[in-house]
């Protein structure tokens, strides 16, 4: 079973050289590629002097996440392809447990590894943790963070387990899938999209798997901060996009009502936060939405039919209202 492990780069030299030697020391199976996404500073350069052995593919403009990826990949033939952030520290043995889930379960398409604190490696890392869930409303967690509550590692997700989404930060995916599923949805450019794409693997009914045997450290916000209104537009029109594709009507006309009302309520909370921005953002996201919607409505009609939409409850309601803060609490 073959490997290619690619590492997305935007003008992250200082990350290349901080977090490629692990990536090569560690992944002795794996082809590494480095997609430089139209970088303006002198990354290529330094791939060439100091990693000879990594392979470089240049994308002519930066299209994000999602476009990115999807100009890196498309001349690659190796069966599995591991997305991978450059500002991850992967350890020693990290592919086995990965190769084996796949080698051993056909069915399963994408597989996300235990996603730790590069920063505080104990705990869990905002971005995946122990794997993505979705709740009612359409709103992501991880087992190992509810929000922001993040939980110490302490063993209790050692497991391999069935997981709605796999966080972008370290993904694994089966070529012929993703090339099924064409790829990642540029409209989104950067957040969500790894939802989105997991989203559409299981209403096809394939199976996405967490891991917990494999391992890396992920330092987060490397590309946009969490603070940066930039990502809190992504992600509030992204969220939205993703349910207009993936859920059956007539429940998606209800959740998008549901959402935008929530979303309004959130930008009141960051008026009052003196977050002015955070709440332009959500308007911005709101109009682009609009702007995107029969597109994305149009793009529903390129999904299987077999909608899967499990989840039971709210987790804001859980974490807000009756103050359960970690996933053994839901």
């Amino acid at each position: 079973m073959s490997v290619a492990v690619v590492i997305l780069n935007w003008n992250g030299r200082s990350l290349l050289e901080t977090f490629l030697p692990s990536v090569i020391q560690h992944s002795n199976d794996a082809t590494i590629y480095v997609a430089d996404n139209a970088s303006t500073d002198d990354s290529i350069a330094v791939l060439e002097q100091k990693f000879p052995t990594v392979k470089i593919i240049e994308n002519t403009i930066n299209g994000g996440y999602a476009k990115g990826y999807n100009d890196a990949l498309k001349t690659l033939t190796e069966d599995i392809f591991i997305l991978l952030n450059s500002d991850v520290e992967v350890t020693p043995q990290w592919l086995n447990p990965i190769l084996k889930c796949f080698s051993t379960e056909e069915n399963t398409a994408i597989i996300q590894p235990k996603l730790l604190d590069y920063k505080n490696k104990d705990y869990f890392e905002y971005a995946g943790a122990a794997g993505g869930f979705i709740d009612t409303l359409g709103y992501p967690y991880c087992r190992g963070r509810i929000f922001n509550i993040l939980e110490k590692d302490l063993g209790q997700y050692d497991d391999t387990h069935p997981i709605f989404w796999a966080s972008g930060a370290c993904l694994a995916i089966r070529r012929e899938v993703f090339q099924e599923l064409d790829g990642l949805d540029e409209d989104f450019f950067a957040h969500q999209e790894e939802i989105d794409l997991c989203w559409r693997a299981g209403n096809m009914g394939y199976d996405i798997k967490y891991v917990g045997a494999s391992c890396v450290y992920h330092v987060g916000g490397a590309t946009l901060g969490s603070m940066n209104p930039k990502k809190t537009f992504f992600n509030f029109r992204n969220t939205l996009f993703a349910i207009v594709k993936n859920v059956p009507f007539p429940k998606a006309f209800a959740l998008i009502f549901i959402r935008l009302l929530l979303d309004g309520i959130a930008g009141i909370v960051f008026l009052f936060e003196a977050k002015p921005r955070h709440m332009l953002a959500i308007i911005k996201a709101h109009l682009s939405f609009y702007y995107v919607l029969p597109k994305m409505i149009r793009k529903r009609k390129l999904n299987v039919s077999k909608k899967r939409y499990s989840s039971i409850f709210s987790i804001v309601y859980q974490h807000f209202i009756l103050g359960r803060k970690y996933f053994n609490q839901l």
